[in-house]
């Protein structure tokens, strides 16, 4: 597959890395903004707090095959920091319960690898109540900000963990604070936030995401990106 653009007006396939603290569609703006061209759009949102590879289609011809991208795997690598519950699942939410440092404490890493063969395979995932996801002509995110989402109204779905990998667990003494490191490869339509948050109910402890990159969008490998301020600059 050949990435990249050309023609005149440019048309193809851009990998963007994605920064922190934009949306996916900042990101669309600024690459029609720097190209000049209106007919632009991504293939697999990612939340504003995670970073990575993004897959930007630029013209006609690349934007039709937006759904060809759309189903195909994800990777990622995800810091979750545990003890805590927030109400979008990330570090960006309010926090909503606390778990005490001497039941956190307790928690070890074989702890956590128990708790993650429960994730392996085939999974009914519900969805977050911040999402993009439409209930009734309303997306979830415009609803909860409003305080109008009853969980028990959530949709669920099936999603398939191919492969999630423990790399490490890290306990701060001092701030108490306890983080541990995954690497997940996932079918399309996976919410990693979602993930990490049912490992913390496992564990009775809570938990939510610190820190998220996506990795690779099936063959499509992050190392083959451009940072998007290389772009736009």
């Amino acid at each position: 597959m050949r990435i990249g653009l050309s023609g005149n007006p440019p048309a193809g396939i851009l990998l963007i890395d994605k920064p922190t603290g934009i949306t996916s569609h900042d990101v669309v703006y600024k690459v029609r903004k720097k190209t000049g061209v209106k007919r632009v759009g991504h293939a697999g949102t990612l939340d504003p707090l995670a970073t990575g590879l993004l897959i930007v289609l630029v013209g006609r011809e690349f934007t039709k095959r937006q759904s060809e991208f759309l189903k195909q795997d994800k990777e990622y690598l995800c810091e979750v920091q545990l003890g805590i519950e927030t109400d979008t699942y990330d570090v960006d939410g309010q926090i909503i319960k606390e778990a005490d440092w001497e039941n956190l404490v307790r928690i070890s890493k074989e702890d956590v690898e128990k708790v993650l063969d429960q994730f392996r395979g085939q999974i009914s995932q519900t969805v977050p109540a911040f999402s993009a996801v439409k209930v009734k002509g309303r997306k979830l995110y415009e609803k909860a900000r409003k305080g109008e989402i009853d969980k028990k109204d959530l949709p669920s779905r099936e999603v398939h963990i191919k492969e999630l990998e423990p790399i490490d667990l890290k306990k701060d003494e001092v701030a108490q604070e306890m983080f541990f490191n995954i690497r997940v490869a996932c079918s399309s339509g996976t919410y990693i936030r979602s993930l990490a948050h049912d490992i913390g109910q496992e564990l009775g402890v809570g938990a939510t995401v610190k820190e998220l990159r996506r990795t690779k969008i099936g063959e499509l490998k992050l190392e083959d990106s451009t940072p998007l301020q290389g772009f736009v600059a």
